[in-house]
């Protein structure tokens, strides 16, 4: 039998989607921006797939909202091994609580169900136990930086289940208040041991090749009366500074006809300045292939479907991740984003590379 102790940080990503590309320390700000939980929908899909893979498992958790609730919901009788302090305000000391818990019952791994903050406070409390159970991440918050998640809650609840073999893999944060003024900041907080896995994302490049001609060819092939929804990242960050004007090098800019509409839009923001033809151009995440999911939650299903998506991505970046991903929240529109898609690489070129969910 397989001991398995599950934690959710419930306010995970909840700042995504409302453009505060995070949530440490903004949950009050997100609540009035109208943001709603992410995590436990997350958790679910995670537990149902775990409950899937028909594997001997006891499954330990933290009291409600941290996970009792919604192991239940997905079938399981779990041990509850303890209560967060305020069930109604949540923190990174309950989520640590709850890891020592585990530990103290010698749980065999634990999945986490949260951001890269979340990751954090899980591998140091093991640091500072001295203890290498393995661990691995339900991907929820707005910052997935770290080579600790599944590359999504499904495939995160099939490896709980299923994994044999273990490895050390990175644990990375970024600075939330450089990242939301357009800078990215890391810092390698720690060394776990997870599980080794297909369906584990890879840590998070930072950089690396020319897109100038790229550039270039999408300026030039804009077209009168159509609404642009441009992600971010560096590659299409390229793309804004020949449309001509400095965009949130890290957040959505929204543009037609040569008017930058909205400046770092939230989901709300960018369904308003819609039109009646729109397309969202977004580029990979270096080392994971994300499309969608991974820091542009602002993308949401809501948007996606009233757009058509143009890929962009240097060679190098393409060679370096070999397929797209996207993990968007709706499995619905993951299997429709699903197949053969062509990327532009060049002012002209385009590429044919695979998008898996």
């Amino acid at each position: 039998m397989r001991r398995i102790g599950v934690v959710v940080n419930p306010i995970a990503g909840m700042g995504g989607r409302v453009g505060l590309k995070g949530t440490d320390g903004k949950v009050a700000e997100a609540r009035e921006r109208g943001a709603e939980q992410r995590a436990p929908d997350r958790a679910h899909e995670a537990l149902e797939a775990l409950a899937a893979t028909g594997a001997d498992v006891e499954l330990l958790t933290y009291g409600d909202p941290m996970g009792a609730s919604l192991a239940r919901e997905a079938g399981f009788d779990p041990v509850v091994v303890g209560h967060p302090e305020n069930p109604d305000v949540t923190s990174s000391a309950d989520t640590r609580a709850a890891v020592r818990a585990f530990v103290d019952h010698g749980v065999d791994v634990i999945g986490f169900v949260g951001g890269d903050g979340t990751a954090v406070d899980v591998a140091e409390t093991l640091d500072e136990l001295d203890d290498e159970t393995p661990i691995l991440g339900v991907p929820a918050g707005v910052k997935v930086y770290s080579s600790v998640f599944g590359v999504s809650p499904r495939a995160a609840g099939r490896i709980l289940g299923s994994f044999s073999e273990t490895e050390p893999a990175e644990v990375n944060d970024i600075d939330e208040d450089a990242f939301r003024g357009g800078e990215v900041v890391t810092e390698l907080r720690a060394v776990a041991t997870v599980p080794v896995a297909d369906q584990r994302q890879s840590a998070k490049q930072l950089g690396g090749g020319t897109v100038e001609t790229l550039s270039e060819g999408v300026a030039e092939g804009v077209r009168p009366g159509v609404t642009y929804v441009l992600g971010p990242g560096s590659t299409v960050g390229a793309i804004k500074e020949k449309l001509g004007f400095d965009g949130t090098t890290l957040g959505v800019d929204v543009w037609r006809d040569g008017d930058l509409l909205v400046a770092d839009a939230a989901e709300s923001d960018i369904l308003d300045a819609l039109g009646e033809e729109n397309v969202i151009v977004v580029s990979p995440i270096g080392g994971q292939g994300f499309v969608f999911g991974r820091g542009n939650q602002q993308l949401s299903p809501a948007v996606i479907r009233q757009c058509d998506v143009e890929v962009v991505a240097s060679r190098r970046k393409l060679d370096d991740i070999g397929t797209l991903r996207v993990d968007t929240g709706d499995s619905a529109l993951d299997a429709e984003l699903e197949g053969w898609l062509k990327v532009r690489v060049g002012r002209y070129e385009r590429r044919l590379v695979e998008v898996v969910a």
